[in-house]
């Protein structure tokens, strides 16, 4: 099974490098840390303290494997090659809903780095996907739960 391609821009592959650094050389050290601490008492039967620290260190390998993954199959945006015709990831968005005539700005990130409140919407998301190929001036129609959103592309920037 082939994995798909993780889009990052530089920011979100700093990010990522910094948490799994973070990970795998203090989070998993103090996590052994309190396990150690548990096995102490005794009994494990019965070790709340240690079944917590188990669950946390095989979450935290989890999202370790999770992260190398990513890196893996990261393809870094180049803000140069990025274009003001066309809507692509890494591409600045500022879209108007036509129902509310509202007026909001985005950021085309990959999924990794897609956080909604920083204004940062996924290439997969329904807006997102809708978004991306569209030009200045198109009217995109996004698919929700409550119907169909139309937005106007009104600018599109690096």
């Amino acid at each position: 099974m082939t994995e798909r391609h993780v889009f990052l821009t530089e920011q979100g592959l700093n990010k990522l490098e910094e948490e799994l650094d973070e990970a795998k050389s203090v989070r998993r050290k103090e996590i052994a840390a309190r396990i150690k601490v548990a096995l102490s008492f005794g009994d494990i039967s019965e070790n709340s303290e240690y079944d917590q620290a188990k669950n946390e260190q095989a979450q935290l390998e989890e999202r370790i494997a999770k992260i190398e993954g990513m890196l893996r199959n990261a393809k870094l945006i180049d803000e140069d090659e990025i274009t003001t015709d066309v809507v692509s990831v890494g591409s600045k968005v500022l879209v108007k809903d036509l129902e509310y005539d509202e007026e909001m700005d985005y950021i085309i990130v990959g999924s990794a780095e897609a956080d909604p409140f920083e204004g940062k919407i996924s290439n997969e998301s329904p807006l997102g996907g809708s978004l991306i190929g569209g030009k200045k001036g198109d009217v995109v129609k996004v698919s929700v739960p409550d119907g169909i959103i139309e937005y106007e592309i009104l600018d599109i920037t690096r």
